[in-house]
């Protein structure tokens, strides 16, 4: 049983509520959109992800007769529900802001288009998809920003809220623009770069650390990059030194050395001028140990001579933004536009798109959310056919498209938006149209 593309990984409201369609016959199309109320500080802007698992889960999902079989005994449902699951598949259209494409809030992200009671039962697992890999895109592009000409590696899964977080973590910061992973089984199935060194106990098993930095020389020899901070970091570097000393005669080299423990940029200062004085620039410096995009950028400030970074806890977690404020809302049902009124909740009703403007020098200028039937001269349509009646209109964008994307996005950023730390407001104008059509619906529905 495929459990990520099981339905079956949804709210019980979810299936309570398309009993209560099916009973009353509320089975016309609907109209919902996705997208992010305000965006956690200090972030200034996000990247979607996640649009090709959501995919996936559309043209995959299917209950198993075990599944239906546990629903019919839950006690919650009749057998009219449990027939239609039973011959359950999405039908709709999707139309999306393209994987990679910066957004910002109060933009529709993806818009799903189906009979009501497929519409409903979706909602859970697309908020699941979406908000995990925008969350850690954007957060790799964080750090991206921060360290512009480092090696950046994905250490995270050990610290991932499961395995499908640990490998769907992975496709996100790679697209987001890291380097790597050490997530193997991601580098398998997804294509993306492994990247791994040693742990303590590596070191730690062996008689001494020079011991163990030749066992790994002898079984690894084009991947030499060896921790040194287990017992004391510069006695390490010095080791490794010796060790490169009787490489070099042999025309081999070591690639680098890692640091795992205290103050990273003190250590690497120590650790690059022993290196050098040794005759011995060619090693590179690779640090790990809770680095994230405002630690880059202090190391940035500092010059700090580290070439590359392990990045695991923050990123995979997003630590400091760990979720999205973000909602999936009806929008239009039976041909009639809805909106939610709720204080500080509300939203836009009908069917939107937003339109992209940029400044004769390609940043970004400003944003437009309007109708979809408002005829617009000027502007970038965000929102993209991606499914219609079920399928596929095009097959999934490789990874490396996605990576573009992502820095084509971040190149028409203004200063302001890209800044780590001071929180910048942009959010799209609204059309009057649409300004009109909420009036409109609030009257509609005792406003």
């Amino acid at each position: 049983m495929d459990l990520l593309n099981s339905p079956q990984l949804t709210d019980l409201y979810q299936l309570t509520m398309v009993q209560s369609y099916l009973d009353h016959g509320m089975q016309d199309e609907a109209v919902f959109d996705f997208f992010v109320r305000s965006l956690p500080q200090p972030r200034n802007f996000l990247v979607a992800g996640g649009l090709a698992q959501l995919l996936d889960f559309l043209e995959q999902s299917r209950f198993s007769d075990d599944e239906l079989e546990y629903l019919a005994s839950s006690g919650f449902f009749r057998s009219n529900l449990i027939d239609y699951l039973s011959k359950f598949r999405f039908t709709g259209d999707v139309d999306a802001m393209p994987e990679g494409s910066i957004l910002f809030s109060n933009e529709p992200i993806v818009r799903i288009t189906a009979p009501l009671p497929e519409a409903q039962l979706i909602e859970t697992r697309l908020i699941n998809l979406i908000q995990f890999q925008t969350l850690v895109a954007t957060k790799a592009v964080r750090c991206r920003l921060a360290a512009p000409d480092k090696l950046l590696a994905d250490f995270g899964l050990r610290r991932a809220h499961g395995a499908d977080a640990g490998v769907l973590a992975a496709r996100a910061s790679y697209i987001g623009g890291f380097d790597g992973t050490s997530n193997v089984l991601a580098g398998q199935q997804l294509g993306i770069p492994i990247m791994g060194t040693m742990a303590h106990a590596f070191i730690q098993a062996h008689a001494t650390e020079s011991d163990a930095f030749h066992h790994f020389t002898e079984s690894q020899p084009d991947n030499l990059v060896l921790l040194i901070d287990t017992y004391d970091t510069e006695t390490g570097a010095e080791r490794v030194a010796d060790l490169a000393d009787k490489l070099r005669i042999q025309g081999r080299r070591v690639k680098a050395v890692r640091i795992d423990s205290g103050d990273l940029a003190e250590e690497a200062e120590r650790v690059r001028l022993i290196l050098d004085q040794r005759g011995h620039s060619e090693i590179g410096i690779f640090a790990s140990s809770s680095v994230d995009e405002y630690l880059l950028k202090s190391f940035s400030d500092r010059n700090a001579p580290i070439d590359g970074y392990g990045i695991g806890t923050s990123l995979t977690t997003s630590e400091d933004a760990p979720y999205l404020n973000c909602a999936y809302k009806l929008q239009e049902y039976a041909g009639v536009p809805r909106r939610k009124r709720s204080l500080g909740k509300s939203t836009w009703p009908g069917r939107k798109q937003v339109y992209r403007h940029f400044r004769s020098n390609g940043l970004l200028d400003h944003d437009v959310l309007c109708l979809e039937s408002e005829a617009v001269a000027t502007g970038t349509a965000m929102l993209k056919p991606v499914m219609r009646d079920g399928k596929r209109l095009y097959p999934a964008d490789s990874l490396n498209i996605l990576r573009e994307r992502v820095k084509a996005g971040v190149r028409t950023l203004p200063p302001e938006l890209r800044d780590l730390q001071r929180a910048a407001y942009f959010e799209p104008q609204i059309s009057s149209a649409l300004q009109q059509l909420a009036i409109e619906t609030d009257k509609r529905f005792g406003g």
